[in-house]
């Protein structure tokens, strides 16, 4: 069966990923994942479909969210602990997100990338708008399987941003997966649905620069797959709820378990 071979969090929405050797898996996700996110004046969200410079920069925080450490690609560092200004409710394709705006050198160092003023914004609960389906995974072999239909040498997992990649190489093994259960370290998660894609995808995940079409591509060979409402979408690696925490260390393999 596929083992882990790549985490990735995003201490800040659309930032930059880290990738730890392990994470520790939780109800809510990774607690330091999407953590923080980014408005504009009028409160609306800035994210990379606005920016997409903002994969650039990259971002550490702890799993509380009290310190927060931003590199940019100049060199220079905003760093310190988290100091929460004023509640505000944003909209966050199709959710609410419900935080404070956090107090620091945090937003100004980061309005010269973005290209206007932003604000930063800590969620009050760890996993942010999360309600359910706190991992995603995607096999190597999904991803080998849309370079081949694209027409390219291979395709970057990050541009996904899926929390586990697996070295697996059977195309879209994991869609097999979807209404049953895996257990992978001390984790066991429910395999909720498949996972539709945004223009994100599209983007090189170091600039941020539009330079494959990897929606067309991946409904010209899979077609529009309905989710779990109904609605057709592009789908590409699945998504699951996390049934018993627990860590994920890298090399841990996935195992099938009865439903």
């Amino acid at each position: 069966m596929p083992a882990a071979v790549r985490f990735s969090i995003a201490p800040v929405r659309s930032l930059g990923l880290q990738h730890p050797a392990e994470v520790e898996l939780t109800p809510t996700g990774v607690l330091e994942d999407r953590r923080f996110y980014l408005v504009d004046d009028t409160g609306r969200l800035v994210d990379r479909l606005v920016v997409g410079a903002l994969v650039q920069v990259a971002a550490a925080t702890d799993p509380w969210g009290e310190t927060l450490r931003l590199e940019f690609p100049d060199g220079t560092v905003a760093d310190g602990p988290v100091r929460l200004g004023e509640a505000v409710e944003t909209t966050l394709h199709g959710r609410t997100a419900v935080g404070h705006v956090v107090i620091g050198p945090w937003a100004g160092a980061l309005e010269a990338i973005a290209g206007r003023r932003v604000r930063v914004i800590r969620t009050d609960r760890p996993g942010g708008t999360r309600i359910a389906n706190a991992a995603s995974l995607v096999s190597q072999g999904s991803l080998d399987e849309l370079a081949r239909q694209a027409g390219v040498p291979s395709v970057d997992g990050r541009r996904f941003r899926m929390l586990i990649e697996l070295d697996g190489r059977i195309p879209h093994e994991e869609d097999a997966w979807v209404g049953g259960r895996i257990a992978l370290g001390e984790a066991i998660l429910r395999v909720t649905d498949r996972d539709a894609r945004c223009a994100i995808t599209t983007q090189d995940p170091d600039s941020g620069t539009r330079d494959l079409d990897t929606l067309r591509t991946i409904i010209g060979y899979r077609g529009l797959i309905p989710d779990a409402s109904g609605v057709p979408k592009a789908m590409f690696g699945v998504l699951a709820d996390v049934e018993r925490p627990g860590r994920i260390r890298l090399g841990d393999e996935v195992r099938r378990l009865n439903a």
